[in-house]
């Protein structure tokens, strides 16, 4: 799909779906004035007829059949003052949303305030995420119109904006396809070649270690999550360096557990049929590191990812096995279930020896952050103020919630001690989310700026909103690249 900024001599009759995002009025208010006159009169008696005020996330589809124009699409984003970058991202969404639907190919959208760089971005974005969908293993009726268009013009935006907002839009989609494939097709051999096929296409730097390289490299706890699996795991990483000098290096870990049962201490049968998206926090640094150097973006950019199965078999680790991490610490198992952060262990101290400017890494670690934050909202964990701050803002650009949560209390990192360990893998269960944050920064090298994202709530959406559909969300690639534009 081709998203472009329209021409000098733009027509939009000549666009089979007209999108007009505009702010919360009175019907007889909303401007039509970028409407062929032919059909102005109709879209106006609708809006009235229906009161249509444009509140936020509210859309009215009108259809017209007048020349080519079939729809004319009015999508709501609130009252001005209170709106935001996502509810111009929802708005585009659901205009190309509601062409796709139509099997419309082409669209015309108007953005009030379009020429500001960042709107432009958001509307380009909104307007990527809107055609996807993932049904590769569905057969569709020959009725089915939905059909992703070949061509969506903004008219008086920003260029700049449009093309950014499209390459993170793709780069969520990419996310979402990876993430969305169960683990009978994904797992930690066939990830890595999805990361190798990047690479070749993007000439990014791409190195794999297999499960040899990976125990003789010291990465026991990691390992040792592994072990139960016939799928044996692969340590992934994926480089962007730019042209001339970076102006520094941030590392990405993604947790890339491509199916998680619990291990010997095995989860029940309903916790486990979405775990073909604990692999999440891996996919979104994968497009994060595609964005990246789409964008060819001044920082260098590394994404690192342990690519594991946890299962249970004879040769799995077991509760109150004591294992060695990378950087020398000890482990004692109290839960084969708390697995994540053994294979984040690891690769937090690769990742520390690479000495960058700071660490993300992003992970479904915990249920109990879920509890916590509920469904759309990830943790957000650190060891440095200005990191986190950062953080914050570029959530707010990309309109993926986080919540900073506290990392001072000495009673709960008590948890984490062990009589036989340096640490135990699982401390209590009040403030899990907590302790699990605490338990990775036991591997982060001294003075490395370092921030941690809880994605376990959001990786998945079961009811559609906003500029998501059902399935895999994609969460966290836009962020790590807003977070790195804004460096």
């Amino acid at each position: 799909m081709r998203i472009k900024i329209a021409a000098k001599n733009f027509h939009a009759e000549s666009f089979e779906t007209i999108g007009i995002l505009t702010y919360e009025v009175k019907p007889e208010k909303i401007s039509l004035d970028m409407l062929p006159e032919k059909i102005r009169g109709l879209c106006r008696c609708h809006l009235v007829n229906t009161d249509f005020r444009a509140k936020r996330g509210t859309s009215a589809v009108i259809p017209v059949l007048e020349g080519k124009t079939r729809f004319v699409v009015v999508a709501g984003l609130g009252v001005k003052k209170d709106s935001s970058l996502d509810d111009v991202r929802a708005g585009s969404f659901r205009a190309v949303r509601a062409a796709a639907k139509n099997g419309c190919k082409t669209v015309a959208i108007f953005v009030e305030g379009a020429k500001e760089r960042e709107i432009s971005r958001a509307a380009a974005e909104g307007a990527a995420l809107a055609p996807y969908r993932f049904d590769k293993y569905i057969k569709r009726d020959d009725d089915d119109k939905f059909a992703a268009p070949e061509k969506v013009v903004f008219a008086a935006a920003d260029e700049k904006g449009l093309e950014e907002g499209r390459i993170l839009g793709e780069a969520q989609n990419f996310t979402r396809d990876i993430a969305n494939e169960p683990a009978n097709v994904i797992n930690p051999q066939t990830l890595a070649a999805k990361a190798l096929a990047l690479a070749d296409e993007l000439g990014l730097e791409c190195e794999i270690w297999n499960e040899e390289r990976i125990n003789n490299e010291n990465m026991g706890a990691y390992y040792a999550v592994a072990r139960g699996s016939a799928n044996p795991p692969r340590f992934i990483r994926v480089t962007y360096a730019p042209k001339g000098r970076a102006k520094g290096h941030a590392v990405l870990v993604g947790k890339g557990l491509t199916f998680d049962s619990g291990g010997l201490d095995i989860k029940p049968a309903d916790y486990m049929t979405t775990m073909k998206g604990d692999k999440s926090g891996a996919c979104a640094v994968l497009g994060a590191v595609k964005a990246a150097a789409e964008l060819a973006l001044p920082w260098k950019v590394t994404a690192l990812i342990a690519a594991a199965e946890n299962m249970p078999d004879g040769n799995s680790y077991r509760p109150d096995d004591i294992l060695r991490a990378r950087n020398g610490k000890t482990i004692e198992v109290n839960n084969t279930d708390a697995e994540g952060r053994l294979t984040l262990a690891d690769a937090l101290c690769f990742a520390s020896e690479l000495k960058p400017d700071f660490i993300v890494d992003i992970a479904t670690l915990t249920g109990a952050c879920a509890v916590a934050l509920g469904p759309n909202t990830a943790g957000l964990f650190t060891n440095d103020d200005k990191l986190g701050t950062k953080i914050e803002s570029a959530a707010k650009v990309s309109g993926e919630r986080v919540w900073r949560m506290p990392m001072n209390d000495s009673n709960l990192r008590k948890s984490l001690k062990s009589p036989f360990a340096d640490v135990v893998n699982c401390g209590e269960r009040y403030g899990g989310a907590i302790t699990a944050a605490m338990f990775l920064e036991e591997f982060v090298g001294k003075d490395i700026a370092w921030a941690h994202i809880d994605m376990a709530a959001v990786d998945f959406v079961k009811t559609p909103y906003s500029c998501y559909v059902k399935g895999a969300s994609g969460y966290g690639a836009r962020m790590l690249v807003s977070l790195i534009m804004g460096l």
